[in-house]
């Protein structure tokens, strides 16, 4: 398996990665101002989704993603759907959020999460990765799928299962749309897993 970190450009502004999910896209913008002009933070993304929402994502130091984060949340009021921090993210995760390409890995057990929100397919999967051997295969974020977000790991079976646990347990069953894991994936499931960061 290759670093994907030795594959992309891409470069993480610090340890601490904070997401935000609205659903209105012009609160999002409110939002976006108040969390630059509050710390010195890197904007990997910051877009509106399917269907309607807007969604953004803080790179930097801990203490500036907090910060920024909680500048934003506030200025969602109700708009605000769920948010994250995670002072320490995987930087496999962190790399793919910022849409990195994902490092292509030999598939042997698979895990799938899929989530109602954007924040909780983050949290998700960053306590997956963190939790067991696995490698992140794909992190799809809200584009084309309404929204939701979902996440797919691949190790040996027990550690699958544990980064699945892991991973639902940490999104919250509240947010939770599906789980799966597959122990011996065919070929067509090989082909189906992604090269791409998040989208």
């Amino acid at each position: 398996m290759t670093d994907p970190a030795a594959d992309s450009k891409i470069v993480l502004a610090g340890p601490a990665l904070g997401i935000l999910e609205l659903g209105s896209i012009a609160r999002g913008y409110v939002a976006l101002d108040a969390a630059s002009k509050r710390a010195d933070v890197t904007v990997l993304r910051a877009e509106p989704i399917t269907p309607g929402k807007y969604w953004l994502a803080l790179s930097g130091g801990e203490a500036e993603v907090e910060e920024s984060l909680a500048a934003a949340v506030s200025a969602a009021k109700a708009s605000r759907i769920d948010s994250v921090l995670l002072a320490y993210v995987h930087e496999a995760v962190g790399l793919a959020v910022a849409g990195a390409p994902i490092a292509r890995c030999e598939l042997l057990s698979v895990g799938a999460i899929e989530l109602s929100s954007i924040a909780s397919a983050v949290r998700a999967a960053d306590a997956a990765v963190k939790a067991a051997q696995v490698s992140l295969v794909d992190l799809h974020l809200a584009r084309g799928i309404g929204g939701k977000g979902y996440v797919v790991v691949s190790g040996d079976l027990s550690d699958v299962e544990a980064a699945v646990d892991a991973g639902v347990a940490a999104a919250g069953e509240s947010w939770l749309v599906g789980r799966e894991v597959i122990a011996n994936p065919d070929a067509p499931v090989h082909r189906a897993a992604s090269t791409r960061g998040a989208r």
